[in-house]
Protein backbone atom coordinates (compact mmCIF):
# COMPACT_ATOMS: atom_id res chain seq x y z
CA UNK A 1 0.00 0.00 0.00
CA UNK A 2 1.06 3.58 -0.64
CA UNK A 3 0.61 6.02 2.23
CA UNK A 4 1.23 9.69 1.46
CA UNK A 5 1.74 11.84 4.54
CA UNK A 6 1.05 15.54 4.08
CA UNK A 7 1.02 18.50 6.41
CA UNK A 8 2.71 21.81 7.04
CA UNK A 9 6.36 22.10 8.08
CA UNK A 10 6.77 21.15 11.73
CA UNK A 11 3.47 19.27 11.92
CA UNK A 12 5.02 15.92 12.82
CA UNK A 13 4.93 14.04 9.51
CA UNK A 14 8.19 12.18 10.18
CA UNK A 15 7.10 11.43 13.74
CA UNK A 16 3.82 10.02 12.44
CA UNK A 17 5.70 7.67 10.15
CA UNK A 18 8.11 6.60 12.91
CA UNK A 19 5.07 5.77 15.06
CA UNK A 20 3.23 3.78 12.38
CA UNK A 21 5.62 2.31 9.81
CA UNK A 22 7.07 -1.16 10.13
CA UNK A 23 10.81 -1.90 9.81
CA UNK A 24 10.18 -3.56 6.44
CA UNK A 25 8.33 -0.54 5.03
CA UNK A 26 9.92 1.90 2.60
CA UNK A 27 10.00 5.53 3.79
CA UNK A 28 10.72 8.33 1.33
CA UNK A 29 11.44 11.46 3.35
CA UNK A 30 13.21 14.33 1.56
CA UNK A 31 14.79 15.68 4.77
CA UNK A 32 16.21 12.28 5.72
CA UNK A 33 17.50 11.78 2.18
CA UNK A 34 19.17 15.20 2.28
CA UNK A 35 20.82 14.40 5.60
CA UNK A 36 22.10 11.12 4.20
CA UNK A 37 23.63 12.94 1.23
CA UNK A 38 24.92 16.02 3.06
CA UNK A 39 28.24 16.50 4.75
CA UNK A 40 28.77 16.01 8.49
CA UNK A 41 26.94 18.46 10.72
CA UNK A 42 24.37 19.49 8.10
CA UNK A 43 21.17 21.12 9.32
CA UNK A 44 18.12 18.83 9.37
CA UNK A 45 15.92 21.23 7.43
CA UNK A 46 18.00 24.01 5.85
CA UNK A 47 19.51 22.43 2.73
CA UNK A 48 21.80 24.00 0.15
CA UNK A 49 20.08 24.44 -3.27
CA UNK A 50 22.62 22.17 -5.00
CA UNK A 51 21.93 19.41 -2.49
CA UNK A 52 18.18 19.88 -2.89
CA UNK A 53 18.47 19.50 -6.65
CA UNK A 54 20.24 16.14 -6.25
CA UNK A 55 17.87 15.00 -3.51
CA UNK A 56 14.73 15.88 -5.50
CA UNK A 57 15.98 13.77 -8.41
CA UNK A 58 16.86 10.91 -6.07
CA UNK A 59 13.43 11.20 -4.44
CA UNK A 60 11.68 10.90 -7.81
CA UNK A 61 13.77 7.84 -8.65
CA UNK A 62 12.98 6.32 -5.24
CA UNK A 63 9.25 6.91 -5.71
CA UNK A 64 9.35 5.32 -9.15
CA UNK A 65 11.17 2.24 -7.85
CA UNK A 66 8.94 2.00 -4.77
CA UNK A 67 5.87 1.93 -7.01
CA UNK A 68 7.20 -1.33 -8.43
CA UNK A 69 7.19 -3.06 -5.02
CA UNK A 70 4.06 -1.56 -3.41
CA UNK A 71 2.32 -4.91 -3.58
CA UNK A 72 4.89 -6.53 -1.28
CA UNK A 73 5.67 -3.74 1.23
CA UNK A 74 4.06 -0.54 2.39
CA UNK A 75 5.53 2.65 0.97
CA UNK A 76 5.37 5.91 2.94
CA UNK A 77 6.00 9.20 1.15
CA UNK A 78 6.19 12.57 2.86
CA UNK A 79 4.81 15.17 0.50
CA UNK A 80 4.09 18.48 2.21
CA UNK A 81 1.94 20.05 -0.52
CA UNK A 82 1.24 17.72 -3.43
CA UNK A 83 0.01 19.63 -6.46
CA UNK A 84 -2.79 18.41 -8.75
CA UNK A 85 -0.52 16.21 -10.91
CA UNK A 86 0.93 14.43 -7.87
CA UNK A 87 -2.50 14.04 -6.25
CA UNK A 88 -3.83 12.48 -9.47
CA UNK A 89 -0.87 10.08 -9.58
CA UNK A 90 -1.38 9.09 -5.94
CA UNK A 91 -5.09 8.53 -6.61
CA UNK A 92 -4.31 6.28 -9.60
CA UNK A 93 -2.01 4.28 -7.34
CA UNK A 94 -4.73 3.88 -4.71
CA UNK A 95 -2.81 5.81 -2.08
CA UNK A 96 -4.10 6.48 1.38
CA UNK A 97 -3.58 10.16 2.19
CA UNK A 98 -2.85 11.11 5.79
CA UNK A 99 -2.72 14.77 6.73
CA UNK A 100 -0.88 15.54 9.95
CA UNK A 101 -1.93 18.90 11.35
CA UNK A 102 -1.78 19.64 15.07
CA UNK A 103 -3.17 23.12 14.39
CA UNK A 104 -1.82 26.33 12.91
CA UNK A 105 -0.81 27.92 16.23
CA UNK A 106 1.26 24.88 17.22
CA UNK A 107 2.86 24.62 13.79
CA UNK A 108 3.78 28.31 13.72
CA UNK A 109 5.36 28.06 17.17
CA UNK A 110 7.37 24.99 16.17
CA UNK A 111 8.59 26.70 13.00
CA UNK A 112 9.62 29.81 14.97
CA UNK A 113 11.46 27.64 17.50
CA UNK A 114 13.09 25.07 15.26
CA UNK A 115 13.14 26.03 11.58
CA UNK A 116 14.61 28.70 9.37
CA UNK A 117 12.48 31.86 8.89
CA UNK A 118 11.69 31.00 5.23
CA UNK A 119 9.48 28.15 6.47
CA UNK A 120 6.95 30.70 7.77
CA UNK A 121 5.95 31.38 4.15
CA UNK A 122 5.51 27.64 3.49
CA UNK A 123 3.25 27.37 6.54
CA UNK A 124 1.17 30.32 5.31
CA UNK A 125 0.87 28.78 1.85
CA UNK A 126 -0.05 25.35 3.27
CA UNK A 127 -2.90 26.72 5.39
CA UNK A 128 -4.12 29.03 2.60
CA UNK A 129 -4.20 26.10 0.15
CA UNK A 130 -5.89 23.89 2.73
CA UNK A 131 -8.65 26.45 3.25
CA UNK A 132 -9.22 26.57 -0.51
CA UNK A 133 -9.10 22.79 -0.94
CA UNK A 134 -11.81 21.78 1.50
CA UNK A 135 -11.62 18.86 3.86
CA UNK A 136 -9.03 16.12 3.83
CA UNK A 137 -8.32 13.36 6.35
CA UNK A 138 -6.48 14.91 9.28
CA UNK A 139 -4.46 13.37 12.08
CA UNK A 140 -4.46 15.88 14.91
CA UNK A 141 -1.59 14.38 16.82
CA UNK A 142 0.85 16.12 19.08
CA UNK A 143 3.53 14.05 17.28
CA UNK A 144 6.24 14.48 19.90
CA UNK A 145 7.35 16.72 22.71
CA UNK A 146 8.87 19.82 21.15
Amino acid sequence: MLIVVTGPPGAGKSSHIRAHAKPTDIVIDLDLMALAMAGPGADHHDHHPALLRVVHRARQAAIHEAEQVMGTVDVWIIHTMPQAKARARYKRLGARIVTVDPGEAIVRQRVRDMRQPAMEAVVTRWYRDRRKGGSRPVTRQASRAW
